[in-house]
């Protein structure tokens, strides 16, 4: 496999991730997302302090970052597992620390997924049924979260001791996955507290967290 090729793969999945959906849609909106609820950039949070409908932008595009870092990762390199594996984990280290927003981005859990689903559609789909069932019943996305991470991390190796998925596949979720948990720890704290908010608690936006814009009359801030 050409190196040249691997690294442009690698690269292009960090840059991928490091498109923060739910920044720059805060943006649009005067709030710097970062500095309201969970400080997250990811879709959770964005639902609570801008609505359903942006949430669902944020959901489809930070989805779409591991799903494209997967697919162009297979095409420039004629699908090596290794390049696949390495850059769906590198579309999660942009998402969480991306270079386009000050490092400071989400949990990775939606670009986590897409990258799984597009690596083990079957891997995926469990894992977004262990997702959901949790959250239905107690409305904690977090707990949702953390353990269809977990799901990932026990189905992968099965699939790759069965034979259905390339042995490479379970650097994704042995890098990935811890990495994603790790971000999850203040929830972790909180679920343990009992203090976690429940998915439909709104976060209110406070004025002094929207973004400032000179007024082009006054020079002063609206």
């Amino acid at each position: 496999m050409n190196v040249l090729l691997l690294a442009s793969s690698l690269l292009a999945g960090y840059l991928l991730g490091s498109v923060s959906w739910g920044y720059f849609v805060g943006k649009l909106r005067g709030v710097d997302v970062r500095q309201v609820g969970s400080g997250s950039t990811g879709m959770t949070n964005v639902l609570r302090t801008l609505g359903p409908t942006l949430a669902l932008v944020v959901l489809a595009g930070d989805i779409a970052k591991g799903v494209l870092a997967v697919l162009l990762a297979r095409w420039l390199t004629g699908g090596s597992p290794v390049a696949e594996a390495l850059a769906a984990t590198l579309a999660v280290v942009g998402h969480n620390w991306p270079v386009f927003s000050g490092f400071r981005g989400g949990r990775g859990i939606a670009t986590g997924v897409g990258g799984l689903t597009t690596l083990s559609p079957l891997s995926g789909a469990i894992a977004t049924g262990v997702f959901l069932a949790p959250v239905a019943l107690t409305r904690y996305v977090s707990l949702g979260s953390i353990l269809a991470v977990f799901s990932a991390m026990v189905t992968i190796p099965i699939f790759v001791a069965l034979g259905w998925t390339p042995v490479w596949y379970i650097a994704y979720v042995a890098l990935g996955g811890p990495m994603i948990i790790w971000q999850h720890r203040g929830n972790i704290q909180r679920l343990v507290k009992g203090t976690e908010r429940k998915l439909g608690e709104q976060t209110p936006v406070q004025p002094s967290v929207r973004t400032h814009r000179q007024d082009p009359q006054t020079g002063g801030s609206q």
